[in-house]
């Protein structure tokens, strides 16, 4: 047993006292001077000595302040005109001008703000300050660089609680801004203390977002109007859908109702090329498909059911967890569901079953991100389980090209606004694949590892230069590919659609076979089934013994048959062979002296 005693007094309180006392300083070790030593001693002549002007300084790091900076905006209104004076009313306005053009200063003011603004308009027409005189030699020298990136900033969820960045969405005019969806995805892990908020990050101020957006639900999914870029729409973890205008602040201007909406995690909400530009549909893991007018979010405008036995059952339908649609293809749509399944649906159609047009199924789980190539919508690309497949419409059985099986699970996907050849994948392991299959196709171009923690999210700018990618603690890096990577090629396209073509013949030749070979094993079971089936029916059990008894005597019959033939011919044969021997020869009356022959039979 341990015995611990415990010390209740300071130590100034107890123990001998430390005295501290002046006194004079002591020799202790005297070495004395050895005059002998002088001999040893050699004069450095002349001498040469380095001297530094700045003083000597080494090499350190210190943790400073973060900068932090601020940008503020200014709110221009049309200016110059008196108190009195509404800019907004047309009739003061014509009134205020004719009186001002009257005044004779106007004139002389105007004819000679005139013949300056002439001067420099004309040296503008002549010289184009701005001219690029090599650029085509810059693009030559870029193209042979090796694919790289790099990171330009890093946007880090301000909460204490830390959670995933589930979606991203660049701003759509100059993608100067990006607005992040954060949620917790994990099945009851989410603590009560977790903020709801999603955010908007300006890339020139990652400290601080621009502006918070306050959902009655953690938002899952987040995209910006591309007609109306100060309108946002969001899918919340409730099921239900809101959308915020930027200009009257982070509260949602409406909100669907509850039981109106979807009944799981609303997992893809995208905008529709409509006139009036209010118009989206979002997907959900319930298995439906709801389109809505944000001018009007009391309740969907239509409804799809994702049952691929096209009976329209909710309960038999398949969960959507990712949702595309194509511009250029306004009547169709794609959704890739939890099993793996990738459905390609018609909104036209005239009743809901004609409206899921085909499926496609190659994953083992959920597909977590489908999109189609922007130079060729034809071919889409799906992520799921370890692999990432690309498909093309005319080939439903297989996809017809895909990477291999990776170690750790991929989680999303998107392809390339520039170069039709190359596409982005993120992993559970924290790294960024670059794909280019122009150059190579088992392993991908650049492999990044961005952060230790696993990535879930996404998005390529429009440019294709700038990247961002969302991790489960909420961190969202941005990153910069190089020139090469977001650059089209020499030929490229033409060298893709040929990749494409090829591999979709090779996949059509190779369900042809396969059906082929399915068929003839399909005919071989039917007909081995059906022969045993005949004879059951049509023979009793006492016709099948006498039938087997019959052939049974038959064989017996017809063998001792067989023997006695035998037999037979063997004794015609030794007979014939007896009766050559003694006959004499043709053309001659007495047989010859000297031959032994026997005649040939």
């Amino acid at each position: 047993m341990e015995i611990v005693y415990v010390y209740v007094k300071k130590r100034s309180e107890f123990g001998r006292q430390c005295n501290f006392s002046d006194r004079p300083a002591e020799i202790n070790v005297d070495i004395q001077p050895d005059p002998e030593q002088i001999l040893n001693y050699i004069e450095r002549n002349p001498v040469d000595t380095g001297v530094q002007c700045a003083g000597d300084m080494s090499e350190h790091e210190v943790n400073t302040e973060r900068f932090e900076m601020e940008t503020r905006g200014v709110n221009h209104l049309e200016g110059g005109w008196p108190k009195d004076v509404n800019p907004l009313e047309m009739e003061q306005t014509i009134r205020y001008r004719k009186k001002v053009e009257k005044d004779e200063n106007y004139i002389n003011t105007i004819m000679q703000l005139g013949s300056l603004m002439e001067h420099c308009i004309k040296q503008n027409n002549a010289i184009n300050i701005y001219e690029e005189y090599f650029e085509e030699e810059e693009t030559v020298e870029v193209t042979d660089e090796a694919p790289s990136a790099k990171t330009i900033n890093v946007f880090r969820d301000p909460n204490t609680i830390k959670r995933t960045a589930t979606h991203l969405s660049w701003h759509p005019d100059g993608s100067r801004k990006l607005a992040v969806a954060y949620s917790s995805l994990e099945f009851q892990r989410g603590s009560k203390d977790m903020s709801y908020d999603s955010y908007i990050w300006d890339l020139e101020t990652p400290n601080r977002p621009e502006l918070v957006l306050r959902p009655s639900s953690p938002l899952v999914c987040l995209e910006y109007n591309p007609k109306d870029s100060h309108i946002l729409v969001g899918g919340c973890y409730n099921g239900q859908i809101a959308y915020w205008d930027t200009r009257k602040g982070g509260l949602a201007v409406e909100l669907t109702a509850v039981e109106l909406g979807h009944r799981d995690p609303v997992y893809g909400v995208i905008w529709l090329q409509s006139k009036t530009g209010t118009d989206c549909f979002s997907a959900s893991t319930d298995g439906q498909v709801l389109w809505w007018d944000i001018r009007k979010l009391s309740e969907p405008t239509e409804t799809l059911v994702m049952d691929i036995s096209r009976k329209g059952i909710l309960e038999n339908a398949l969960g959507v967890i990712s949702l595309e649609f194509e511009p250029t293809m306004p009547t169709k749509f794609m959704v890739g569901t939890e099993q793996g399944v990738v459905i390609s649906c018609n909104r036209k159609a005239k009743t809901p079953a004609e409206k899921i047009v085909a499926t496609f199924s190659g994953h083992h789980g959920p597909v977590y991100a489908l999109q189609r190539n922007p130079f060729f919508p034809k071919n889409f690309l799906t992520v799921g389980d370890w692999t990432a497949r690309i498909w093309s419409e005319d080939s439903r059985e297989s996809s017809i090209m895909w990477t291999r099986y990776h170690m750790s699970y991929i989680t999303d996907g998107c392809w390339s606004t520039i170069r039709p050849a190359v596409f982005f994948t993120t992993k559970m392991d924290g790294t960024l694949d670059v794909w280019d299959f122009l150059f190579k196709q088992n392993d991908p171009s650049l492999s990044l590892k961005v952060c230790d923690d696993p990535l879930f999210s996404l998005r390529l700018q429009d440019n294709g230069r700038f990247i961002g990618c969302g991790s489960k603690l909420g961190t969202v890096t941005l990153l910069e590919v190089s020139s090469r990577l977001c650059t089209l090629q020499r030929n490229e396209k033409n060298l893709a659609t040929a990749m494409f073509e090829r591999e979709t013949k090779r996949e059509k030749i190779l369900e042809a076979r396969h059906r082929e070979m399915r068929l003839k094993e399909r005919t071989k079971l039917e007909g081995k089934e059906e022969e045993p089936k005949e004879e059951a029916v049509e023979e009793k059990p006492e016709e099948l013994l006498e039938r087997v008894q019959k052939e049974f005597f038959d064989i017996i019959e017809s063998e001792l048959r067989r023997k006695e033939r035998a037999k037979s011919k063997l004794q015609e044969d030794e007979y014939d062979d007896t009766e050559v021997r003694i006959m004499p020869p043709p053309f001659h009356t007495d047989p010859p002296l000297h031959s032994t022959r026997p005649r040939d039979v």
